[in-house]
């Protein structure tokens, strides 16, 4: 996670993860301007290059090559990164809105989300056919594909509708790629049948005659029946029809012409073109909003009639970063010149291309190596990345403020006063919480509805109190997200005792800066926090906020229970002879590690990170009860001790011993990897320390998951002990409920002569039974 040193004064915000985006966030990289702040927001954390793409349907590159991890570039830029689908953006009020988050404030903004298929302007396409765009979705719904085909008996008919780079390059890699699948399983490839559909007179339109007629050659060499002038009109299921009344019986049609922009632009009051892309100037400013830009395929230019190629969108990234920054520094921007001609290499599905530029043509191997030349030094510019000093980064750059924020900029960076003058301002704080609504409950007599020096809550008749409290610093740049981790991870310890969440209070610091900054800061956290406490019918009943040099949330968690203690569980209620059961899977600490601070030569991916934070949002509170029902006897929650030591705390007073699993862990995503590179947890020192604990420590020192056993947790699942015979249908149940990697990964023994308490066990049938446990 990147700090930007001093206050944050502007955020610049961009909208998708987009060719022109990609180059914002590098040229961003090595030249920041203090006091401003990337924010990226996209669907899709590892973002397709176009380029390479039909490389990797024809089976020439693995999914990792022809991929940018939109995460990992942000985390180099000093930019934070927001997963979320953008469905609009209210101008008045400068702020991005999202499906999920709330809205997210911007300074300037920059939308580059490419084109949108508009299938619904041909009866059927939307549901028969398989749109190539938005590319960044393509590779699931090709895959699908790919696997239909593999399952077809007999023929299979493939259509592809739209004869453009695109539709040419696209029908050839897959041909490619699935006559090796199924000569890969022993079948005939001349089953597949392949048909380019084209509503002009010739395919490639935009290119010179020798280039359409080398594919021309190419097509029919390849068995390609290609369609011209046969505009679709109509796709049903299994079949087409051309506006001239063509019909052809097809298994697969594929969709890459008549894309559009993106649904929301309409509502945005934005200029727009006839197919719905934002109307730019020769700066790329959207022409009706000077504070908004646009580039790559949603955008379009009334001097340049340009072609919806990648190529235009790497080229738009320099004078889009540039007219960025001159934005918020006051500045006179610059123009974007398109090349009036410009290099396309197409290849053919095997290793050979064609090179087209103007009148210019030329085709062989020796191009498509050039080509994979070209596409893989692009690549590495965003997955190898220098290292680089904060003093290497710093810019020249000021950015121009209003009389006021200079004065809330110069008290933000000055000797900052202790005590209750470091607490955040009352107004501040007000707006930011004005838009959070905690939930009510009748028990809370005095709380956030009706604020006072203290909340007033009731305990019903028949219950006890159970009190936690857990507090940390931001791990992640999304305030937000951090918020509903904060406030699950929390409410964890409640759960695992079996309670009910009754009430919470926040404590929290957020760093000083402009007031609008930090009150979309503390916004944005506490919304995200509220909304996993009201999940869980948890009401916000006040709190205190001051300022810190670090982002730090932290929740004091009131619960009830039955007073006598009826359906409560404890730590030390194992029995010989049950199953440990684990909710969720491991391995938050050495991720997170990895991401903070990248180690040379390893790569942790944005991916991973993403399952991580899945994971650690998924609450406890519907697990309990699976495991109560199913008669378990003790029960805990993963945080900080890591697996063992939470186990020994469970040992101890159960008077037991156990045996542990080290194979049947369930990690998350790249757990394995990184614990192997030697990226560990600052806590994990610490946690090592029970290795006393163990039994046959030595002997486990070797496998690929003893070092997770020390992993410290943010927000982990439970650690249950479970009656054998209910252990099955507990962990079937689970997995309806919501935990698909719960896990069995041990069993508790009889208390033996061995004063460490558990035992590894290795592999899968391995007998660890120590002398004087559950046999004796």
């Amino acid at each position: 996670m990147q700090v930007i040193s001093g206050p944050v004064l502007r955020d610049i915000v961009l909208i998708g993860g987009g060719h022109s985006h990609v180059g914002v966030l590098y040229m961003f990289a090595m030249r920041p301007v203090p006091g401003v702040r990337l924010t990226v927001i996209c669907t899709d954390t590892d973002t397709p290059y176009s380029g390479m793409l039909p490389g990797y349907i024809a089976g020439h590159y693995s999914f990792d090559e022809v991929h940018i991890d939109l995460r990992r570039l942000a985390e180099f830029a000093g930019a934070r990164y927001y997963r979320d689908e953008v469905i609009g953006v209210d101008r008045t009020a400068r702020k991005v809105i999202c499906r999920q988050r709330p809205p997210v404030s911007y300074d300037a903004l920059s939308i580059n989300v490419g084109s949108t298929p508009q299938l619904g302007r041909v009866t059927g396409a939307s549901e028969h056919a398989v749109p190539v765009k938005p590319i960044r979705r393509f590779n699931e719904r090709w895959l699908a594909l790919l696997e239909r085909v593999r399952q077809h008996a007999g023929t299979t008919t493939i259509a592809v509708v739209g004869a453009g780079a695109g539709g040419v390059e696209l029908t050839l890699a897959m041909q490619y790629r699935l006559r090796n699948e199924l000569l890969a399983l022993g079948r005939n490839p001349d089953e597949l049948k392949f048909h380019l559909f084209s509503a002009t007179a010739d395919i490639l339109p935009t290119h010179n005659a020798r280039v359409r007629r080398a594919y021309e050659s190419i097509l029919e060499a390849r068995g390609v029946s290609v369609h011209c002038s046969a505009e679709v009109s109509r796709v049903d299921a299994g079949r087409l029809q051309t506006v001239s009344g063509e019909v052809l019986q097809a298994d697969e049609v594929v969709w890459v012409t008549q894309a559009g922009g993106a649904a929301w632009l309409a509502d945005t009051g934005l200029a727009l073109d006839d197919d719905g892309f934002v109307r730019v100037k020769e700066t790329l400013q959207s022409e009706t909003d000077p504070l908004i830009f646009a580039a790559g395929d949603c955008a379009s230019m009334r001097a340049h009639k340009l072609e919806k190629a990648g190529v235009f969108a790497v080229r738009m990234g320099r004078p889009l970063a540039e007219n960025l920054r001159r934005t918020v520094t006051g500045q006179a921007l610059v123009n974007y010149r398109p090349q009036s001609r410009w290099l396309a290499l197409i290849s053919t599905g095997d290793k050979h291309a064609v090179a087209s530029r103007g009148a210019l043509y030329a085709r062989g191997d020796w191009i498509w190596r050039w080509k994979d030349w070209i596409d893989r030094r692009f690549m590495r510019k965003f997955s190898e990345f220098p290292a680089m000093s904060d003093t290497a980064r710093a810019g020249s750059e000021a950015v121009v403020l209003q009389e006021a924020e200079q004065v809330q900029a110069i008290s933000a960076v000055a000797m900052r006063c202790g005590g209750c003058g470091a607490k955040v301002g009352a107004t501040v704080l007000s707006r930011a919480l004005a838009s959070v609504q905690p939930i009510e409950r009748d028990d809370v007599l005095i709380g956030l509805h009706a604020p006072d020096d203290a909340a007033v809550l009731r305990v019903p008749p028949g219950k006890a109190m159970v009190h936690s409290v857990d507090f940390f610093r931001a791990f992640i740049d999304d305030p937000w997200l951090f918020g509903r981790i904060a406030a699950n991870h929390a409410l964890g310890d409640i759960f695992a005792m079996g309670a009910e969440a009754q009430s919470a209070t926040a404590i929290a610091t957020v760093p000083p800066g402009l007031e609008d900054k930090v009150e979309d800061t503390v916004f944005q956290m506490m919304s995200g926090a509220v909304s996993v406490l009201n999940e869980a019918g948890c009401a916000l009943v006040g709190g205190h906020t001051g300022e810190g040099s670090e982002l730090a949330l932290g929740f004091a968690i009131n619960g009830l229970i039955d007073e006598k203690l009826a359906g409560v569980l404890t730590k030390g209620g194992m029995r010989p002879g049950d199953v440990l059961i684990l909710t969720k899977p491991i391995g938050t600490g050495t991720l997170f590690a990895a991401h903070k601070q990248p180690k040379p030569g390893f790569v942790c991916k944005g991916r991973w990170i993403d399952a991580a934070l899945e994971s650690m949002q998924t609450s406890n509170r519907n697990a309990m009860p699976c495991l109560i029902a199913h008669g378990a006897t003790a029960c805990t929650d993963l945080t900080g001790f890591g697996l063992l030591g939470h186990l020994v705390e469970m040992t101890r007073p159960s008077g037991v011993d156990v045996e542990l699993e080290l194979s049947a862990l369930p990690l998350l995503d790249g757990a394995a990897e990184t614990a192997a590179a030697g990226i560990l947890s600052s806590l994990q020192p610490a946690n090592v320390r029970l290795r006393r604990a163990l039994h046959n420590q030595q002997e486990a020192l070797t496998h690929p998951n003893y070092p997770l056993l020390f992993d410290p947790q943010t927000a982990g699942g439970l650690l249950a002990s479970v009656p054998a015979a209910t252990a099955d249908a507990c962990l079937a149940a689970l997995r309806d409920t919501g935990y698909p990697r719960a896990a069995r990964i041990g069993r508790v023994l009889q208390q033996g002569e061995s004063i460490e308490p558990i035992t590894l066990k290795l592999s899968p049938g391995e007998s660890t039974a120590k002398s004087g446990s559950e046999s004796s």
